[in-house]
């Protein structure tokens, strides 16, 4: 039988899975350009996917396909361009927790983690390493995660979008409207 824990029950840290991200290649066992099915066979220890969507991005002429693949319960939201992984965002309240240059990434205050953001990209030569999406999002363009977030209740809380560098030609459009969306 099946609980309802409520809307905002977030995962305690000791319960989630830890990975750690290597910019634009992977993001725990997840790696960009893998296939969906090798993605569930990399999954298939951890949870199945849960339901799948199409979107269809672009002007007609230049109209692209992308799949979503959503993992509910693990939290994980994976994006699929011509059938290769492309985007993977964490759900906040659920997901593994991700680390960055040694640091959590999933589930924490946006203006801690902007701020560690902030410092890092003063270590690096100018106008290299951070920009702001709509909403003032911050992304690094070194690290390949863009710092969304996710209400959790009353409170804001980081959900992380990673993706590979090729994303970074136009990332706005690299994944659907909706992946941008605060949840």
């Amino acid at each position: 039988m099946i609980m309802f824990k409520g809307w905002w029950h977030v995962l305690p840290e000791e319960e989630r899975q830890q990975w750690t991200s290597e910019p634009f290649t992977r993001v725990g066992p997840l790696r960009f350009d893998m296939s969906p099915l090798e993605v569930r066979d990399v999954m298939s220890d951890v949870t199945s996917e849960a339901e799948r969507h199409t979107w269809r991005t672009g002007r007609t002429g230049s109209a692209r396909t992308v799949i979503e693949g959503r993992y509910q319960e693990f939290g994980l939201h994976l994006y699929y361009r011509d059938e290769r992984l492309a985007g993977v965002v964490i759900d906040a309240l659920c997901g593994p927790q991700v680390f960055a240059d040694g640091t959590a990434l999933v589930g924490r205050v946006p203006s801690e983690l902007e701020q560690w953001m902030l410092d890092r990209a003063d270590a690096r030569p100018p106008y290299t390493e951070l920009t702001y999406m709509g909403a003032g999002v911050p992304a690094s363009e070194s690290l390949g995660v863009t710092i969304n977030v996710q209400r959790n209740g009353d409170r804001l809380v980081t959900r992380p979008m990673f993706y590979p560098v090729e994303a970074l030609d136009d990332l706005s459009h690299w994944l659907p409207w909706d992946a941008w969306t605060v949840l």
